[in-house]
């Protein structure tokens, strides 16, 4: 029997100053995001709320030092309602911020049950999350050297407000990792075993308005990409409703290992290995599921099926380069210890593969981007 639900309930402001007049935020709610965000589009507004900046606590990707430091640095207590306005970091933070007190990211993991107590309100400053219809939160356990999800049904926000106007002061490098996870998540979504026809329908619309804004920015430019914010905001949602409806696969498994131990951003670190994966796949079981993704690629970028994946590469190689794990720091034995540590830590995404990968073959995809 195939399951579908669409949670939380989603809104599109073309502005910040149109969502919290709308929304009267007060004294009860906590805007949980980063002082470059905050500056230029919040505070001009003299809003009553409390507010917590990120970075006071630690920088980069959320690890559970961090968290832990920030429940215990705000007096959470008193807010009824986080709002958090920020890329994934901020989203996955605030999903644990909302829920029961805790002393430990360690004893969520561990519970049976988690119980939230304040409303949840995520608006994504990227086009790639979709961490905003999601119920998973990523956190680096640094006591177990590697990232892992929090997968739990009150991870879910209350609403999810997409507004285009954060875009607009969004790094280039940052919106092309973060629009390449976006298509990550359709495409892992697509090929996963238990995709039905609905979240298909997502995956593929998501796949098109991503990969058709992409040769537009590769022909006309980086700044082309400001006149496709509301689309790609739009796709990076919609890729979200997808894989949360299923999960991802074995390119989100591979990348955690990587981006634990050289601290390399998300999204970047999914880019790693996309193709590789990919080509991996069509070896082991070239007539299955992803001869229809060929089949879809193939149309959006104008090429027949068996060129599709080659393809996809040079397209997203114009879109930004990909790096060799090498240039991150790695070393040749790290291939070995991120396959063990795949293995043993994300049977949760390697449950999401197109086809089952073995303990080798994923040594082997590591290999390959050394």
């Amino acid at each position: 029997m195939d399951r579908f639900q669409i949670r939380p309930r989603v809104y599109m402001c073309e502005s910040f100053e149109e969502y919290a007049q709308q929304n009267k935020l007060n004294a009860e709610d906590l805007i949980l995001t980063n002082e470059y965000i905050y500056k230029p589009f919040i505070a001009g507004y003299g809003l009553d709320c409390g507010v917590c900046f990120q970075e006071k606590f630690g920088g980069g990707e959320p690890t559970d030092v961090m968290v832990e430091n920030i429940a215990n640095g705000v007096d959470i207590g008193k807010y009824k309602r986080i709002i958090a306005i920020g890329g994934g970091t901020i989203l996955d933070i605030a999903k644990l911020l909302s829920l029961k007190d805790f002393d430990t990211i360690d004893e969520l993991y561990e519970a049976d049950t988690i119980e939230k107590v304040r409303t949840l309100v995520l608006v994504p400053t990227t086009c790639g999350t979709g961490s905003e219809m999601t119920n998973v939160s990523v956190v680096n356990r640094t006591r177990l050297g590697t990232k892992m999800g929090l997968a739990r049904e009150t991870l879910f926000a209350d609403e999810a407000v997409l507004i285009p106007e954060f875009l607009s002061s969004l790094p280039y490098k940052v919106f092309a990792t973060s629009s390449i996870d976006a298509l990550v998540h359709a495409i892992e979504s697509y090929l996963n075993p238990v995709n039905n026809s609905i979240t298909e329908m997502f995956a593929t619309k998501a796949v098109d308005m991503i990969l058709g804004a992409y040769k537009e920015i590769v022909k006309g430019g980086q700044d082309k990409r400001f006149e496709y914010s509301k689309e790609l905001l739009t796709a990076s949602c919609l890729a979200g409703i997808a894989f949360s409806n299923n999960s991802c696969g074995a390119v989100h498994a591979l990348s955690y290992a990587l981006g634990g131990k050289y601290h390399v951003a998300h999204g970047e670190s999914n880019y790693q290995f996309l193709i590789e994966v990919l080509k991996t796949y069509k070896r082991k079981a070239p007539e299955g599921k992803i001869l229809e993704l060929e089949k879809l690629l193939g149309e959006t970028l104008a090429c027949e099926p068996n060129a599709a994946i080659d393809n996809l590469e040079e397209l997203l190689g114009g879109v930004l380069k990909n790096k060799k794990m090498r240039e991150y720091g790695a070393v040749d034995q790290d291939a070995e210890e991120f396959a063990d540590s795949t293995v043993l830590t994300q049977q949760r995404l390697l449950n999401g593969n197109y086809v089952e990968l073995t303990r080798d073959e994923i040594r082997d995809i590591y290999k390959a981007r050394l």
